[in-house]
């Protein structure tokens, strides 16, 4: 309804902006896009398929993306490259085998025909082709886009995906994580009431994902999320391969065999998801077997992976204090599977949901959160907060973790907290920016260091230093030092940083809960040991300026109760904390004495010479 005053004309609607939603996926990728009445997954024109394979190859002749590519992938598997969406973000130390030729270049690159290339222009290529296919059937270019990744990709990985798209030509106006982007495509579509708790299990072709969100007010919180980014359909396939040849006894005797296997395993594990028994043709040593694979099987294949799932969902469970679900979604086309949806079934007590194309709900959330971001947001459109994975610090003196930002936190979020320096007259620091549960810094993971310098040279402790930290709405980090007297800054925007195992990243979190007495019992200590290098540096120095103020007995005495701290203070593997602490104690009382002397004697020099009639006097006291 328009409203105009009185002889005024009445004002055209607001043109509606064009934004797409993109499912970046592992095996599969898609594009969506929300007109304001319904959402469209673009389907290819030639061969009406809306899921395109995320395969390219690359050839001296021509690139070629989709289904072409897939095809080629069987006879020229060195030029194809497949689930690119592992490689993002990570140095070749982080690949433990490949059925490609990978180099050390630029972190990681592919080799093909065509040269070298890296995982950002393989997935760059997969963008340009998915754009493409959606601007035949709309208005005009879009204004932007909202790419989801899987809720564990690291800042490295995001930061990849970024890049891809910038490669490709794409503004981006959102990442946001997979498991939130089916939450807002089943919030829209079905019925969620105020303050229901939703569990969003998404199994895909190479990540698995938990997330719990809750409906508050319409705006889409996270409570909690966890994953394994090496954990998914790709997995199963590579079990069913191995099953394969373990009953004919043989090995694939090229790239281009061992790829026809795992696109025969691909196909019987979803031919089992609506029937009992598949025959499966193997190639080996120049001839074919064919092997029958029955569901039952299928399953005893899956087992330890799903139970992997579980293990994850246990946790995200306990991080979020909740002990039941609502309702749970299933996302990704491996849980089209009977026993991962009795599975969830089992775990969360509900039935799940699954009215949305599993395949296609990523990529429709996406376009509705594209369509709100680009400014067509109506009044009764949810907000949506999404959470970062795992907590954000500063190392301190001691090589301890100080965490400026907590795991679970919403974001985009901005915290700051202030430190000092550790000796007298430190003029520079090193700020060490790490991620991770543990309390010691060599239990984390260092995501960039920088230094700060021009710190005006002051007692230790004087100075103040402002560490700021900010992750925007991808999820990217920006870390700030501010010496707060001088104004002098140092910054840095977080780098993709390669060296992190794809497992340690859900095992990090385990090992947050597994060793935390014996991190936090290890953090007493090192700050009691900090106490007390303190404590002895700054009794040492007093002494040799004012150690006459002591007599021979009382000095004696202080002098004992140093070489007992310093002893208690040296680490030799047993850590007795206590002992540690009443040396502390101890010390503390010994140089009271000589604490209070040191005060009357500044008093003294400082009024040397003042008469009474120069003292200032305020409120009646001078």
């Amino acid at each position: 309804m328009q409203i105009a005053e009185p002889g005024e004309g009445q004002t055209s609607p607001a043109k509606r902006r064009v934004a797409l939603g993109i499912d970046l996926g592992t095996t599969h990728s898609l594009v969506a896009h929300f007109n304001g009445r319904e959402t469209q997954v673009f389907a290819d024109a030639s061969s009406g398929r809306r899921t395109m394979p995320s395969v390219v190859r690359f050839t001296q002749e021509a690139i070629t993306v989709g289904e072409a590519a897939l095809a080629a992938a069987i006879d020229d598997p060195l030029n194809t490259v497949a689930s690119v969406k592992r490689y993002m973000g990570r140095a070749l130390d982080d690949i433990d085998g490949s059925a490609m030729t990978l180099t050390p270049d630029h972190g990681l690159s592919i080799l093909t025909e065509r040269g070298p290339v890296t995982p950002v222009e393989v997935s760059a290529e997969i963008l340009r082709s998915l754009a493409a296919r959606a601007s035949n059937d709309l208005p005009e270019p879009p204004a932007g886009v909202v790419i989801t990744v899987p809720a564990y990709f690291d800042d490295a990985q995001r930061q990849a995906t970024q890049q891809a798209a910038a490669l490709a030509g794409l503004k981006v106006l959102r990442l946001i994580n997979e498991p939130t982007a089916a939450a807002v495509a089943y919030g829209l579509d079905e019925s969620v009431t105020e303050g229901a708790v939703l569990a969003v299990y998404d199994l895909g072709g190479g990540t698995f994902d938990l997330s719990l969100l809750k409906m508050h007010r319409g705006v889409f919180e996270v409570l909690a999320t966890g994953g394994d980014t090496a954990l998914g359909g790709d997995d199963i396939d590579q079990a069913i391969a191995d099953w394969l040849l373990s009953q004919v006894e043989a090995s694939p005797a090229s790239s281009s065999e061992l790829r026809q296997l795992l696109m025969a395993a691909r196909q019987a594990k979803e031919a089992l998801s609506s029937v009992e028994i598949v025959d499966v043709d193997v190639s080996v040593a120049g001839g074919v077997v064919c092997v029958s694979l029955t569901r039952a099987q299928l399953e005893v294949l899956m087992t330890p992976l799903i139970a992997r799932t579980k293990t994850v969902c246990t946790q995200v469970l306990e991080d979020a204090a909740i002990d039941r679900v609502d309702c749970a979604v299933l996302v990704g086309g491996s849980t089209r599977s009977p026993l991962v949806q009795s599975t969830v079934a089992d775990l969360f007590a509900v039935t799940p949901l699954c009215s949305i194309d599993p395949d296609e709900v990523v990529a429709m959330g996406a376009a509705r959160q594209a369509d709100i971001l680009v400014g067509n947001r109506g009044d009764n459109d949810p907000l949506l907060l999404d959470v970062i994975p795992l907590s954000l610090g500063v190392e301190t003196y001691g090589g301890l973790v100080e965490r400026i930002i907590p795991r679970n936190s919403t974001i985009p979020v901005s915290m700051a907290q202030e430190f000092t320096t550790a000796k007298d007259g430190q003029t520079g620091l090193i700020v060490n920016v790490v991620q991770g549960e543990r309390e010691r810094v060599e239990d984390c993971r260092t995501l960039a260091q920088f230094s700060l310098h021009g710190i005006p040279a002051m007692v230790a402790g004087a100075a103040r230093i402002r560490v700021t930290f900010q992750v925007d709405a991808d999820g990217l980090l920006s870390v700030t030092a501010t010496e707060e007297t001088t104004g002098v800054q140092a910054d840095v925007v977080v780098k993709p940083a390669f060296g992190l195992e794809q497992t340690d990243i859900a095992s990090m979190l385990r090992a947050g809960y597994e060793y935390a007495a014996e991190d936090m019992a290890a953090r007493q200590w090192a700050e009691a040991a900090l106490e007390a290098e303190q404590l002895l540096d700054g009794i040492r120095t007093a002494l040799e300026s004012d150690g006459d103020l002591l007599n021979a007995e009382e000095r004696a005495v202080l002098d004992a109760t140093l070489i007992d701290l310093a002893s208690a203070a040296k680490d030799s593997g047993d850590r007795n904390i206590e002992s540690l602490r009443n040396a502390l104690h101890e010390t503390g009382a010994a140089a009271e004495q000589l604490a209070a002397r040191r005060m009357d004697r500044s008093i003294r020099e400082a009024l040397a010479g003042v008469g009474v009639d120069q003292l200032v006097v305020e409120d009646g006291v001078p």
